[in-house]
């Protein structure tokens, strides 16, 4: 009880620690901004190929760390899903940099002539980047990106979940950056908690709709404006007549990557009725054939922790409890490598309905007509993104009108993700705001609109004092 309590003390010293270092570096990169308020493309893609150089160096040991935090990463799935778009958006970043950093030029109306104005894109200040578990690289990355591109200063709150790839994030950071400009915070929920209450200039969440709701309060208090990267139960359609080995690989690939811990898996399937058995043994053969095993097969990734595995069990067995046919695609699990399982026979009630999933685990819902798939959609919170497969374009067209999400993929998953020159973001309770590419240098940015007069001053006609003749022919020429 004694070691308990002097064990409890400690861990409650060391966090009051790492919050008050917080305030520290907060100050300081706010002070560093202060004294270089609008960085130089030339330093800015400075910054983006020291980054580059780094991640492309270290391949190795971040591969090692994310595997280590897994307990089993698929090598593969951490170069396909975390490097290898990492440097993809900074080589982007560079090649398009200073055509972003530009200032729009903008028409003025004749009533205000003569004058210009344009659009001037200032960087913001201190932007806070808060990182999830799933992809604790490229989630930090990305946002990483986007902030530099924009001219900011940058401070990092690692996941607690991963403590092997946070701490080397963290050391490698900071080999290739002073900490006023980029820095990296470690610590459990309570300096996450401190961290979001810091009034950065601007704050961008990936994680879960739950914790994403503190997140904005917290920042709410210094009027920070965010940007919420967070998830939700993204639906797959299939078609009445597309080929089910076509969409069978597909969905397979984006389910089973990252053992489907992803917040644009897809999360159920809906088929037409008569084709739910056609489905099923498509997708199995799919399955076992990208993982022919799960007993020490490196490709299966496991889940991140204990606690994420009895979740994700405790919604298998609520499931089967409320008459759910359960079809395991692998007949045993090892350590926590859970073994893949469709699901049949799913109602509303059941909570693996009504929560984000975030594991190997997919329900499939039959339906009879394409509308009564969309209703089905419809009444639910608004995913993160939308799948749907078929090669009818009319039909392929009613599915963006009438559906909501945050981004859509047709004839696949997730791969809109990768695309650098597309928004990425959600859409009602799957998030706010988007980031990537340009609208990345937006987000991170003020556009400043700003109108310029020289020596003429033709606005003199309208001052006061007022109901002379030239005022009443303004007025004639341009309220109208």
């Amino acid at each position: 009880m004694v070691a308990d309590n002097a064990h409890l003390q400690q861990h409650l010293q060391q966090s009051q620690q790492q919050i008050d270092q917080l305030q520290q570096l907060f100050a300081r990169q706010r002070d560093a901004f202060r004294a270089n308020p609008m960085p130089s493309a030339e330093q800015r893609i400075q910054w983006l190929k020291a980054l580059s150089q780094m991640l492309s160096s270290h391949q190795d040991a971040l591969i090692k760390a994310i595997n280590q935090d897994f307990s089993n990463r698929s090598a593969d799935e951490t170069l396909l899903a975390e490097i290898m778009p990492s440097l993809q958006g900074i080589h982007y970043a560079c090649g398009h940099l200073k055509k972003w950093m530009k200032a729009s030029r903008r028409s003025v109306g004749l009533a205000f002539q003569p004058a210009a104005a344009k659009v001037v894109y200032q960087p913001l200040g201190v932007v806070g980047v808060i990182v999830p578990w799933n992809y604790p690289l490229f989630l930090a990355m990305g946002p990483l990106v986007g902030a530099l591109s924009a001219g900011n200063r940058v401070m990092i709150k690692m996941s607690e979940s991963t403590p092997a790839t946070s701490q080397l994030v963290k050391d490698l950071l900071g080999k290739i950056f002073p900490e006023d400009l980029v820095c990296v915070a470690l610590g459990e929920a309570e300096v996450g908690v401190a961290f979001s209450k810091l009034a950065f200039d601007h704050l961008l969440f990936t994680g879960a709709t739950s914790i994403g709701k503190h997140v904005m309060r917290a920042a709410a208090e210094n009027l920070t404006p965010v940007t919420l990267e967070l998830g939700g139960k993204s639906p797959v359609i299939v078609s009445a007549d597309v080929p089910l080995n076509d969409a069978a690989e597909r969905i397979a690939f984006g389910k089973t990557l990252n053992a489907g811990q992803t917040c644009v898996a897809p999360d159920y399937v809906l088929v037409p009725r008569n084709r739910v058995d056609g489905f099923v043994e498509a997708y199995r053969e799919a399955v076992t054939r990208f993982y022919p095993k799960l007993q020490d097969n490196p490709d299966y990734t496991a889940i991140i922790n204990e606690r994420q595995l009895q979740r994700l069990k405790g919604l298998l067995s609520d499931a089967e409890s409320q008459g759910a046919k359960v079809i395991n695609l692998y007949p045993e699990a090892q350590g926590r490598r859970l073994p893949h399982a469709v699901l049949l026979e799913v109602n509303d009630q059941m909570t693996i309905m009504q929560d984000e999933i975030f594991g190997p685990l997919l329900p499939i819902v039959p339906y009879d007509t394409l509308e009564q798939a969309f209703a089905y959609i419809n009444q639910r919170p608004r995913p993160l993104a939308l799948y749907y497969f078929g090669y009818n374009k009319a039909e392929q067209q009613r599915v963006l009108e009438q559906t909501h999400s945050g981004g859509v993929c047709l004839n696949d998953t997730m791969l809109h993700v990768a695309q650098d020159d597309m928004p990425f973001g959600g859409v009602g309770p799957s998030g706010m705001g988007h980031y990537h590419g340009h609208e990345g240098f937006k987000t991170f940015s003020h556009a400043k609109g700003t109108f310029i007069k020289q020596r003429f001053n033709a606005a003199r006609m309208i001052y006061p004092p007022y109901g002379k003749a030239i005022q009443k022919l303004v007025y004639k020429l341009f309220i109208r």
